[in-house]
């Protein structure tokens, strides 16, 4: 049997796509001249914007690191955005390209990146955050990597959690609000520090539950 979050067509199930407001979007988007591989494109875009607020913040005054949270959270929610509308315009406008797999993944990688590391740049509290920044963008990086090569060599193709990529961008942006309030009442903030950790021990956990799903399909379907 094929797992609820294993799509026979290799698309992430998403409830959302299936909102009303959702598919009118998509359906606007595909009228005009622009492309599912332009929108994945937009995504790093949005996530360097997230980057340079998260950097920013630890590079100004109090008052102002708040209004860079607020943007680092709404930048990585567009990012998520584009990922959405991607595959629906490629998918149900009917403007899929034969690149278009090159466009849906890559941009993703680089978005990772630039958040996690500028996120482990921006923690000041401790000297080893950067540290944590980079391994977090390398595991994230390192669960999509599996999830492709075990397509590659014949099994399905698993979005098996629990760090998947809307799970780690939550986690993110739930940590952003968090450190709003820290800074207030704390004027320090561990939230993002602990959403890196977290998000790797999910990533750790993700990346062995999808070796172990990959390589107990291919042994036992020779």
């Amino acid at each position: 049997m094929t797992p609820n979050n294993i799509e026979i067509e290799g698309r992430r199930p998403l409830k959302v796509r299936n909102s009303i407001l959702m598919k009118n979007i998509a359906r606007w988007l595909s009228r005009k001249n622009i492309t599912p591989n332009q929108i994945s494109l937009f995504s790093i875009f949005f996530s360097a914007c997230a980057a340079v607020c998260f950097l920013a913040t630890s590079h100004c005054p109090t008052n102002l690191s708040y209004l860079y949270l607020v943007c680092a959270a709404v930048f990585i929610q567009c990012r998520l955005l584009c990922n959405l509308f991607d595959g629906m315009v490629a998918v149900e406008g009917g403007k899929g390209t034969l690149s278009g797999e090159l466009f849906n993944d890559i941009p993703d990688r680089i978005a990772d990146g630039l958040i996690f590391v500028s996120i482990g740049y921006a923690i000041t509290i401790v000297p080893w955050a950067s540290s944590l920044g980079w391994l977090s963008a390398i595991l994230a990086i390192l669960t999509a990597y599996i999830r492709t090569l075990a397509a590659s060599i014949g099994a399905p193709v698993s979005f098996l959690g629990p760090m998947a990529k809307q799970h780690r961008m939550a986690i993110v942006t739930i940590a952003c609000l968090f450190a709003l309030v820290e800074n207030y009442f704390f004027h320090q903030s561990y939230a993002l520090l602990l959403a890196l950790i977290i998000i790797i021990i999910g990533c750790i956990i993700t990346v062995y539950r999808r070796i172990i799903f990959a390589y107990n399909f291919l042994e036992n379907n020779k």
